[in-house]
């Protein structure tokens, strides 16, 4: 086989796209590319493309994934989609990922459970709405589905905790701040029958 073409990744300007025989193989990095020797017209055989996919590339996007998941937790998606942005292969992205998931780096029920609790404390939101986010984070429905299930969170509590605290200092009987507190709060999903009722009781 030989490498017939390289390209810049269009993604990642330090990624090198490489064609053997005329077709797409791989992304490295320039580094590794430069390092390996490779060039255009060089012959490869098979099994030296298999020890540059297991030994090279295998462990640059699991540093880089690990590296991500220092920072911050990650959904699956999420991590799939940064590694992507960085350019390297699909195949090799979902392997590392597989290999993550099996010891624990990724977890999206954990994940689920995290970003639910942080949200309710620093910006509540209806069940309706938080479940409509962890799908956007690429979370399973029957991930989310239990992790609200089982969330003590009443909505009618938060409702008036919001209003208090956003819109205590003002006239609740001003016309123009009762649209405001009905934007707000429909804004976050909350049901509007409820918003009546608790907006009534204050």
């Amino acid at each position: 086989m030989i490498i017939t073409s390289f390209e810049k990744s269009k993604k990642n300007k330090d990624m090198i796209k490489v064609f053997i025989d005329g077709e797409y193989s791989l992304t490295i990095s320039e580094e590794d590319y430069l390092l390996l020797g490779l060039y255009e017209k060089k012959e490869v055989t098979q099994e030296e493309l298999d020890l540059i996919k297991t030994n090279i590339l295998m462990k640059d996007v699991r540093a880089c994934a690990i590296k991500y998941l220092s920072l911050r937790l990650l959904s699956e998606r999420e991590l799939f989609e940064k590694l992507q942005l960085k350019g390297y292969d699909e195949e090799i992205i979902n392997e590392v990922i597989l290999d993550l998931k099996s010891i624990g780096y990724i977890n999206d029920m954990i994940y689920a459970r995290k970003f639910v609790y942080e949200r309710l404390k620093l910006k509540p939101k209806s069940k309706k709405m938080l479940k409509m986010e962890l799908k956007n984070k690429g979370i399973a429905d029957e991930i989310s589905d239990e992790v609200i299930n089982n969330l003590e969170y009443d909505e009618s509590v938060a409702i008036e905790r919001l209003v208090k605290k956003r819109f205590g200092k003002y006239n609740l009987e001003d016309p123009r701040i009762i649209r405001k507190i009905y934007s707000f709060l429909l804004h976050r999903g909350f049901d509007y029958e409820n918003i009546k009722a608790i907006l009534k009781s204050i």
